[in-house]
């Protein structure tokens, strides 16, 4: 646990971006004594942490980017069944980050990202449950096991490369299949006829009510939430000394960029060179469906998640390579009405909502958890890809941690800022 900061110790502490990872940077600081403010131009969960498929993801330890990409990529991007889009007028603007991006698919860096992912999404589950104690929130998350879903054995085996890694870092499946399965999810249809099943994950019953049931929380033991546009991080002689926000500026000993696919104005204002670009992810939702899964379940054929939430089935996935400026393509929704259409072809609904939103993404599929160089008081929280959600309470710790002058007990190494070459 942090300890509590002495008063004389306590700092200011702006917070730019109140999704999952600012709203807990924001409680972890302020429950190590400091005053917080945090700011968001749409208040909290406004993007990916209202829309990601709900799943506290411990094993989602595997990079998009591993050795195989090589050979798949093409064809993905040419099947229209693929769950990987591109936009084609994006492509000349994303080239440099595709270069870094298929640079890291290699067996030696696939496994050095997902040792470095573990430490932040390995315990999940037990990170949301304490970051959520007494905040009213605790009942969002439901623990639970993740069911990775296959069309038979042979296609689990096929995924053989990924689970070599999983269970390396103590990821160890049950093998489940035909009467068993039927049992275990009778809601799926015959067409998944394997199941990988993963204890000790967790699923969150509502993303957006969760994060805006945290940020109240916060602002009801006396932090600020400030709906506002951050132009920039103030600072003088070195030292950082406000945030301006909508013209005005806030006084602030601390300020931390947790903003998410938004984050990359702000980091170059400070001089920093981080190649973030996004994945634009979608989902659609089912409101009062006829039958619900019980479990959360990666529908490997279609590398999709249908998670079981409040009152509705969400289905989540895709990756689309596109940028933040365009509107959302239909082609995603598309093909996972068409996957739905197979994996449960009788379900029926009284209610459909689509979403679109981004995960910021860095070529390396790492985020960058730092201090700025050459900026005391200014750190960044931003880049985690799929599993925003899955380490924001992680990432929340370690970055108070880090603002309140205390060393973690874990290497930084891999989230450095430094392997992009700053400081």
């Amino acid at each position: 646990m942090i300890n509590q900061i002495q008063p004389q110790t306590a700092k200011t502490v702006v917070v730019i971006g109140a999704g999952i990872l600012g709203v807990a940077t924001a409680i972890w600081s302020q429950r190590a004594g400091h005053r917080v403010i945090l700011v968001d131009r749409e208040g909290p969960a406004a993007g990916a942490s209202a829309g990601n498929a709900g799943l506290l993801a411990s094993s989602a330890v595997v990079p998009v980017n591993t050795p195989d990409l090589w050979t798949k990529a093409p064809g993905m991007l040419l099947d229209p069944e693929s769950p990987l889009f591109l936009r084609w007028s994006y492509l000349p603007r994303m080239i440099p980050w595709l270069a870094q991006f298929m640079a890291k698919a290699t067996d030696k860096q696939a496994r050095a990202t997902a040792r470095a992912l573990y430490p932040i999404i390995g315990d999940s589950l037990a990170d949301h449950q304490a970051l959520a104690a007494g905040t009213g929130a605790e009942h969002y998350i439901v623990p639970t096991d993740y069911l990775y879903m296959y069309k038979d054995r042979a296609a689990y085996l096929a995924g053989g490369y990924a689970w070599d890694i999983k269970t390396s870092l103590g990821f160890h499946p049950q093998e489940v299949e035909g009467a068993a399965l039927r049992t275990l999810e009778p809601a799926l249809s015959d067409t998944v006829g394997f199941a990988a099943v993963v204890p000790d994950h967790g699923r969150v019953t509502d993303p957006a009510a969760y994060v805006r049931t945290l940020a109240d929380h916060m602002v009801a033991g006396g932090g600020q939430l400030i709906k506002g546009d951050v132009q920039g991080i103030a600072r003088e002689n070195g030292q950082v000394t406000g945030v301006r926000v909508d013209g005005d500026l806030i006084a602030c000993d601390r300020a931390v960029i947790t903003a998410g696919a938004w984050s990359g104005p702000l980091a170059r204002d400070l001089g920093l060179k981080v190649p973030l670009d996004t994945e634009r992810g979608y989902h659609i939702e089912l409101w009062n469906p006829s039958k619900m899964t019980n479990h959360p379940a990666m529908i490997s054929a279609g590398a999709f998640v249908i998670t079981p939430m409040e009152g509705r089935l969400r289905l989540a996935g895709i990756v689309e390579l596109g940028g933040v400026e365009a509107g959302p393509s239909r082609a995603p929704f598309n093909l996972l009405r068409k996957h739905l259409a197979r994996v449960m072809p009788d379900l029926t609904w009284e209610e459909e909502t689509e979403w679109m939103g981004f995960r910021p993404t860095l070529p390396d599929a790492l985020p960058v958890i730092d201090a700025v160089p050459g900026i005391a008081g200014a750190f960044v929280g931003f880049g985690h890809q799929h599993v925003g959600l899955t380490g924001g309470s992680a990432t929340g710790r370690l970055l108070s941690q880090m603002l309140s002058g205390q060393v973690p007990n874990l290497d930084l190494t891999p989230y450095s800022l430094s392997r992009f070459g700053n400081g």
